[in-house]
């Protein structure tokens, strides 16, 4: 799983990380006003979320879970 962890401490609740996953593997929690990963299998491992969040709360591994699918 590439996806590894979102600091819940660091993060400021912003929302983009959930909004740039283009497989939907973060949510929100309404209630807790946070992001959390609800599918890390699914996780492609493009970086986007890592690479978006303005506080680096999201951690990628280099290590890809599954290859990412070509557009052709």
């Amino acid at each position: 799983m590439p996806i590894e962890k979102i600091d819940l401490d660091l993060c400021t609740g912003c929302g983009i990380c959930a909004n740039s996953c283009p497989m939907d593997v973060i949510y929100w929690d309404e209630k807790a006003g946070k992001p959390y990963i609800r599918y890390p299998e699914d996780c492609a491992a493009c970086y986007s979320c890592e690479l978006d969040c303005p506080v680096k709360a999201v951690y990628v591994s280099p290590q890809r879970g599954r290859p990412v699918p070509h557009p052709w």
